[in-house]
């Protein structure tokens, strides 16, 4: 039987925080009056839709691959993902020259696969979800002894998503709470970890969609749960919780909300006019949470976590028509 991963430390937090400074900047942080306005207290935006992938998981990727050893090198890499885990792998690993496989569902965000491509990774489609891509880079992985990457289960890609939660108290220290989505929960167990380390008292809120509801439903329950899946949410689609994510999240994580499909259309609407910058329906999820916690995030200053931006024209096309555009 493999050994558990090890919880991540903020110390190692900023230690990823060093690491992936020579590859990646700092993306912006920004008070926004008219979503403020609407949720009802300040709210500020972190801006991952601006990484080089589009998205915050490329933090994690470069904060693991930059520390593989030889061997692991040698063998390359494989990972399964909706899209923007297998960005983060294969941007990575063209960075470090690392060869990489990425294993998709057969109806991927075609924005995203074609970005796994161009960073000159193999795609792999298989299955109709997240999971079964999950079940069939497994393996893979152990049909030819490729370095298995789990977009939840790895100390260093947790521990390099979490500098997001870092920058944000480092550029406002004034920041009451964290607003992160969920899909296999690195970024929220990421915020924990900062979050209980800052010198004043800061709520991580996670947020994930009543249409995927298995990473919530091990958080309440403290058992790895399984559910349906059929959110249009990719970033939040999983159908199992995983171990390393929710161990950090059962002792940490104060706030978990459960959103509509609806209320995540209207606001990536209202995330792309509030902030005219495009915004993918997971990186919207957490200014619904933060619609539907209006009185509980009353008088605080809230950071709203947009984990990318990766939207194809349909998906756009979609939500606007069923928002009656």
């Amino acid at each position: 039987m493999s050994e558990r991963p090890s919880v991540p430390t903020v110390a190692d937090v900023r230690a990823a925080a060093e690491r992936i400074a020579p590859y990646l900047r700092p993306t912006p942080l920004y008070p926004y009056p008219a979503l403020s306005e609407l949720v009802g207290t300040e709210i500020w935006v972190k801006h991952e839709n601006h990484q080089p992938v589009g998205a915050f998981k490329v933090r994690g990727g470069v904060n693991l691959v930059s520390q593989l050893d030889p061997p692991e090198r040698e063998q390359g890499l494989i990972a399964a993902s909706t899209g923007n885990h297998g960005q983060s792998i294969a941007y990575a690993a063209r960075l470090f020259g690392v060869k990489a496989t990425i294993c998709v569902p057969e109806h991927a965000n075609p924005v995203k696969v074609a970005a796994i491509r161009s960073f000159g990774a193999e795609v792999v489609e298989h299955g109709r979800d997240f999971d079964e891509a999950r079940e069939h880079c497994a393996e893979l992985a152990a049909i030819h002894g490729y370095r298995y990457v789990h977009s939840g289960d790895e100390p260093d890609l947790i521990a390099g998503v979490g500098t997001i939660a870092l920058e944000i108290l480092a550029e406002q220290p004034e920041i009451d709470a964290i607003v992160v989505p969920v899909g296999g929960g690195s970024g929220a167990a990421g915020a924990c970890i900062v979050a209980q380390a800052a010198p004043h008292e800061v709520e991580v809120i996670a947020v994930q969609s009543e249409a995927a509801p298995a990473a919530y439903l091990s958080w309440r329950d403290h058992v790895l749960a399984e559910d349906r899946m059929e959110t249009f949410a990719e970033g939040l689609a999983t159908r199992v919780g995983f171990e390393l994510p929710q161990r950090i999240m059962r002792q940490l994580l104060q706030t978990f909300v459960l959103v509509g499909e609806d209320e995540i259309r209207r606001a990536v609407l209202r995330m792309i006019e509030g902030t005219r910058n495009l915004v993918e329906p997971a990186g919207a999820a957490p200014l619904a949470a933060a619609l539907r916690l209006r009185d509980h995030l009353a008088g605080k200053r809230a950071a709203l976590v947009c984990t990318g931006g990766n939207i194809t024209l349909s998906q756009l096309a979609d939500i606007w028509s069923s928002a009656g555009g």
